[in-house]
């Protein structure tokens, strides 16, 4: 087997999202880790805005970073993403979303982490949000990773559980679980503008499946910039919709008999965002409360294909 001569792949998917992509892939330039030791994998997912020209000008500011820019023809978050893997060369891909920037020593910690746990084939990075407006008064900790994508599972290296895997826009993985397990699900996953979602989830549940352990690495830090229209009443109710409708996909792509289990635990949820809601009442915190009945709603009505 050829053993690859690269440490990490940072694969960056990009649509849309010209204004703040520039950002992302600075930061990326900043790596306090070798150059040698890591390349930059630009998918442009058929983006209509000035994103060629953000990548061509950043190629042509840093010679001296291994910068490919790709572009994805088939629309979908899961396409480019598994074009991404496909022109990997390092052992290790971490992906990055266009609207999240890493610290300096984001890789070089990734490393260290790597040589400590040599057997780990995937790892988590905490997700500091860094909102563009104030919270708004229904943001409780129950809503908070849903629209900021907040992950913060202490200060210490851990195995995480099966509940709390990440998302992958802030993950990385041993290359080679894809070629055993395969890639990205391409009927799940943003395509375009849609908000579906779940692509993350049925990769990382096969990865569970077959015994795959999640590690938590607290110092690799990555920002996530939250603009001022994903903390509004409208983004919620779109997104909260699109978790329940990409769940009917995904569990009818399996069989009814997992639909109708998810609907079930639907129901459950329901119990208990029903007791939050009047822990909330109890606290004077109404919005909170009413705000996780409408996710609730939202995602029910999604599941049910009304």
């Amino acid at each position: 087997m050829i053993q690859n001569k690269i440490r990490f792949s940072v694969v960056v998917c990009t649509y849309n999202r010209a204004n703040c992509l520039a950002e992302t892939l600075e930061s990326v330039s900043r790596q306090t880790c070798p150059v040698e030791n890591f390349e930059l994998i630009i998918v442009d997912n058929n983006s209509t805005d000035h994103t060629a020209d953000v990548c061509r000008s950043f190629i042509d500011q840093h010679p001296s970073l291994s910068v490919q820019y790709i572009k994805e023809p088939n629309q979908g978050i899961s396409y480019a993403r598994n074009r991404g893997v496909s022109e990997a060369q390092g052992t290790f891909i971490t992906f990055l979303d266009d609207d999240e920037t890493i610290e300096p020593c984001f890789l070089q910690n990734l490393n260290l982490f790597f040589e400590q746990y040599p057997d780990a084939e995937l790892c988590s990075e905490p997700v500091v949000p860094i909102l563009e407006t104030p919270a708004p008064d229904w943001m409780s900790p129950f809503t908070m990773r849903l629209i900021t994508g907040a992950y913060d599972k202490g200060t210490e290296i851990k195995t995480v559980g099966t509940k709390d895997y990440p998302g992958t826009g802030h993950a990385t993985f041993r290359t080679e679980l894809f070629h055993r397990y395969g890639g990205f699900n391409t009927d799940l996953g943003r395509k375009g503008n849609s908000l579906l979602g779940a692509e993350d989830k049925d990769f990382f549940l096969r990865l569970i499946q077959n015994g795959i352990k999640c590690y938590y690495v607290p110092s690799a830090v990555i920002y996530h910039h939250i603009p001022a229209y994903k903390l509004t009443e409208d983004f919620f109710n779109r997104i909260t919709y699109a978790i329940g409708k990409s769940e009917r996909i995904r569990t009818l792509s399996i069989s009814k008999l997992n639909y109708y289990k998810k609907i079930g635990l639907e129901i459950a949820k329901w119990c208990g965002s029903v007791v939050l809601y009047f822990y909330y009442i109890f606290r004077r915190e109404h919005t909170k409360g009413l705000k996780l009945l409408t996710f609730r709603y939202n995602v029910m009505r999604g599941l049910l294909g009304k």
